[in-house]
């Protein structure tokens, strides 16, 4: 099998077409710092090939730390020629200069090692829709190596492209012998002559972009798009997820109903139905919630919104200690964490890199959002204001994610101003991608793909320990009496310590397990209501937390409890990688753990 190696600048549509030529599920994104791997897939047109997608980049030399991993990356590959085919180098064809600067870097790279180069312009619809014209046969003569126009997203032209890389006739390029040298400058100027001669002629699109950036980057119309965007999302984080959480539950119950009277003995129907039903399936509920998150996230990131936001939000974050750059990665920390660090690799600063990796744990992920979801359902009614536009629960939402925000803020202030800055000011410098409809069927993918992920990640973990958490409190009494159990035990040496927010064992122990990933804590208190209330609804669990009689300000003091606490450890883990010491997210765990604690405490008191 050989390999053809897919390399483009980030917002080329290069992993779109990457995932149209090899029918891969892969999440795409236009913003830098998210494809910080490589990719590898069959070829759907040709099982002889196999496509490896490379991280974006802009230029074969290498300016960030991030980019520096990329083309080390790219250049051991292409040396590798026994075992390549081709490279595949994607361009935007609304952007021609740019994308074919980078193709002349690609191109002589591959003459250098002598390996045969394909150049796809993507995006060629997108110039058709505003009737303008790609020369691609002047392209081709001049750089000597295929030049396809192809759209990643309706999928012209790719079946063209499909028939010239399964092609046996592919050439290396010729360099130009009367030339002696090719610096950067010379890229540079070359890339301008070409876009002249054979780009589209006006300036349609470029007017286009600038008239939504009057509007998205004003200094006042830009700010209100910012908060009502931010805000829509958490709105719909209810809303839109609330029927598909019905049909989860409903479902839930359903074949609890049908499974449970079916086991013949009684611990084993006991087990499934309140660790299985009661513990993992209370969790369940709520990953459409995680789906609606990453739909709007990835909507945002496809539609080129998301650079104009780390625009937005350069000078308030600077104030902060932050920069620009650090939004993007921050944003990607309401999905996950872990992501969202390999994204801080394009903060250019090691400064404002360490403070944005200490920002990124406080924001509220979805591991976070079944436990926000659980309090909010459970002690916040479903009622709406404001002619039915808005829902409390929405807005309760919205106000613990800012809450997380704005905690992180204030933490990276606080230890910006108390910590000496050895590091020269560097520019803010990014990219605007151009505005474009999302490609839905992409998006879609990726959200479900995000949730099944989330699952597949949570589910084992959330299982063992619910299965842990129903044994101790099942036995010696067979569920009888959960007061007697050898949980309750284990559970009264730790309560003093959660007793001053109003809470009692089983919430202390849910807390205790929740320290190796944060959505335990649906699934432990799911168990343990199950065991106690085993006649009840085997999913409702908001029910069961609403009628135990745990005070709001006890409710409250969970919420600003799990805001702040670091109780991920994979984010940790993953902290200590990227910075190769423990310091930090030791740091991290116990810092955030005495000042979520203290917050806690804070909320109560002001509550009760």
């Amino acid at each position: 099998m050989k390999n053809v190696l897919v390399i483009g600048s980030p917002n080329s549509g290069k992993t779109l077409l990457f995932n149209r030529l090899t029918g891969l599920k892969q999440k795409v994104a236009n913003f830098p710092g998210v494809t910080v791997s490589t990719h590898a897939g069959t070829a759907s047109f040709d099982s002889s090939l196999q496509m490896v997608d490379f991280p974006g980049v802009y230029s074969l030399h290498a300016i960030s730390g991030e980019e520096e991993v990329a083309v080390r990356a790219f250049q051991r590959a292409i040396t590798n020629v026994a075992h390549t085919k081709a490279v595949l180098c994607v361009l935007d064809a609304t952007r021609l200069e740019k994308g074919l600067f980078f193709a002349l870097q690609v191109r002589e790279a591959c003459i250098a090692v002598g390996l045969p180069v394909v150049v796809a312009c993507n995006m060629v619809d997108i110039l058709e829709k505003h009737q303008l014209t790609l020369d691609l046969d002047g392209m081709q003569r001049e750089l000597g190596v295929p030049v396809i126009g192809v759209s990643a997203k309706s999928g012209l032209g790719v079946e063209r492209l499909q028939q010239v890389l399964s092609s046996h006739s592919l050439t290396i390029p010729e360099a130009d012998p009367n030339l002696l040298a090719r610096d950067e400058g010379w890229e540079r100027n070359r890339a301008e002559q070409l876009a002249h001669a054979y780009g589209p002629k006006g300036d349609l699109l470029l007017k286009t972009h600038s008239r939504l950036d009057d509007f998205f980057l004003h200094s006042v119309t830009g700010g209100f798009a910012f908060f009502a965007i931010m805000f829509s999302l958490f709105q719909a984080i209810f809303t839109w997820a609330a029927p598909m959480m019905d049909a989860v539950e409903g479902v839930l119950g359903w074949a609890a109903e049908g499974v449970v009277p079916l086991i013949s003995h009684a611990i084993a129907a006991d087990f499934v139905r309140d660790a299985i039903f009661g513990g993992v399936g209370a969790f369940l509920v709520f990953v459409p919630q995680i789906f609606v998150l990453t739909l709007v996230v990835g909507t945002l990131e496809d539609s080129g919104y998301l650079a104009r936001a780390a625009v937005i939000c350069h000078r308030p974050l600077n104030a902060f200690g932050l920069t620009g750059k650090s939004f993007v990665p921050m944003l990607s920390g309401v999905a996950c964490a872990i992501p969202a660090i390999y994204a801080a690799r394009t903060i250019e600063s090691p400064r404002k890199r360490w403070l944005t990796y200490m920002a990124i744990p406080l924001m509220p992920c979805s591991a976070r959002l079944p436990v926000y979801a659980l309090l909010i359902a459970a002690f916040i009614p479903n009622d709406t204001i404001a002619g039915g536009l808005l829902g409390l629960q929405g807005l309760a939402m919205f106000g613990i994610y800012l809450f997380g925000i704005v905690t992180a803020l204030l933490v990276t202030a606080v230890i910006s101003r108390a910590t000496p800055d050895a590091d020269q000011d560097v520019p803010f410098v990014l990219e605007m991608p151009p505005y474009r409809i999302p490609s839905w069927q992409s998006i879609l993918r990726g959200a479900v793909e995000r949730a099944g992920y989330f699952v597949r990640k949570a589910g084992p973990v959330i299982f063992w320990i619910t299965m842990l958490i129903w044994f101790l409190g099942y036995f010696p009494n067979q569920g009888q009496d959960l007061s007697q159990s050898y949980l309750a035990t284990a559970g009264r040496l730790i309560e003093p310590v959660f007793q001053p927010l109003g809470l009692d064992w089983k919430y202390g122990i849910a807390i205790l397990a929740s320290f190796v990933a944060r959505e335990v804590f649906v699934g432990t208190l799911g168990t343990l209501y199950g065991i106690e209330d085993a006649t009840e609804n085997v999913v409702s669990l908001a029910t069961r937390v609403q009628e135990s009689g745990l005070p709001l300000a006890s409710g409250v003091a969970l919420l600003v409890f799990f805001a702040v606490a670091a109780q991920c450890v994979s984010t940790l883990a993953t902290l200590y990688r990227e910075g190769g010491s423990a310091k930090l997210p030791l740091q991290l765990l116990f810092g955030y753990g005495f000042l979520s604690y203290a917050l806690a405490w804070c909320a109560y008191a002001l509550l009760i």
